[in-house]
């Protein structure tokens, strides 16, 4: 699969069509990773050479956010479109695949699947993600037997978790779905269509969630950089 290498990320150069395809092709097989990296996600791997080294081992590698389409187009290697890791997560939903969610504070994650069961989502099982044992959490998903775990746990816990795990857990494909599960159980509102066209989701989300601006310092930052390294 080609990718575009963005600050030492290599980015599936795919568009949503294409990402889904590969996805559904993992079903059947085990041990499978896909990340959804925004412009924080991939600053922190310059810090951290383990994630960087976790998101470059991955199956599939989504760019999240618009930022990252943008440094693709600085370094004129321009992707396809955003992939935006919950649009592609819903789309998911539509294959007949079973599905685990991990993650979120107590009670969301069951929220998240019943909302879900009664969209006529196969929804398996559930834990919260205020867990102290990996094993106790493993064991549930290997009885519950899912094709897809929906690990949300937010960047890096979330990618970690699953690189640490992927040869435990009997799924065929595991992904790192940040807050997928507070916008599923309705506790965070997702921005309208209009603001998702325009590319400002970051911006609604931080307005609704002021204690994200200082997140968002990371997107010129990481824009900079990857002018910078051009």
């Amino acid at each position: 699969m080609e990718k575009v290498e963005i600050l030492g990320v290599g980015i599936s150069n795919v568009t949503m069509e294409q990402a889904l395809d590969k996805a559904k092709a993992f079903i059947g097989k085990r041990g499978h990773m896909i990340f959804t990296p925004n412009p924080e996600i991939i600053m922190l791997a310059q810090q951290d050479s383990q994630l960087k080294e976790i998101l470059n081992e991955a199956d599939l590698l989504l760019a999240d956010g618009i930022g990252v389409v943008i440094g693709s187009k600085i370094i004129k290697k321009p992707l396809p479109e955003r992939v935006a890791g919950f649009d592609f997560v819903c789309r998911l939903f539509e294959s007949g695949a079973s599905f685990y969610l991990l993650g979120a504070k107590p009670g969301v994650a069951d929220a998240a699947a019943e909302k879900l069961k009664s969209r006529s989502v196969n929804v398996v099982g559930a834990y919260h993600g205020y867990f102290d044992s990996d094993d106790d959490v493993i064991s549930d998903i290997n009885e519950k037997n899912p094709d897809v775990v929906l690990v949300c746990l937010g960047a890096p816990r979330q990618e970690k978790w699953i690189y640490k795990n992927r040869h435990k857990i009997n799924a065929a494909i595991c992904i790192g779905a940040g807050g997928t599960l507070d916008v599923l159980s309705g506790n965070v509102r997702r921005a309208p269509a209009v603001v998702q066209k325009m590319c400002l989701e970051w911006l609604y989300r931080a307005v609704l969630q002021p204690t994200r601006f200082k997140r968002l310092a990371a997107i010129p930052k990481f824009l900079i950089k990857v002018a910078a390294k051009r």
